[in-house]
């Protein structure tokens, strides 16, 4: 089974996707503990903001590792250390409903792995197509 030492073979460019699920990871992180992260006008926007984060994170990573259980666990624990380390930032604080709104996106992330999957080997194929050219 795919995972982060036992990459996708059907992926061309298994390293690009899991640089841009890193990348995806750190500016989550850098969100989620900025003093002053970039202001919403919709209401509930920062619980919309923390739900498409985990989905995308959730969506992204199940196109390379396989194992959901296994990333759904990660990622809900990633939410949890993230509130607890703004709660000791002094700047900001962890907000219970925030953990839900993460859990939430990380669930709806599966799902659309399950509903969409091997998208991310559609377009990595497209993509080789294109630059083959």
């Amino acid at each position: 089974m795919p995972g982060p030492l036992m990459p996708d073979t059907t992926l061309a460019r298994p390293g690009l996707w899991r640089f841009t699920g890193w990348a995806l990871v750190v500016l989550v992180t850098y969100l989620a503990l900025t003093p002053e992260p970039p202001a919403t006008t919709l209401r509930f926007g920062d619980k919309l903001g923390h739900v498409v984060a985990y989905a995308s994170l959730m969506g992204w990573w199940l196109q390379i590792d396989r194992r959901p259980e296994r990333l759904a666990l990660l990622f809900v624990l990633m939410g949890l250390a993230l509130e607890i380390l703004q709660s000791l930032g002094g700047y900001r604080t962890g907000d219970i409903f925030d953990m839900a709104a993460n859990t939430l996106g990380v669930g709806l992330g599966w799902l659309s792995a399950l509903l969409l999957p091997d998208w991310l080997a559609r377009l990595d194929k497209r993509l080789a197509r294109s630059l083959d050219r």
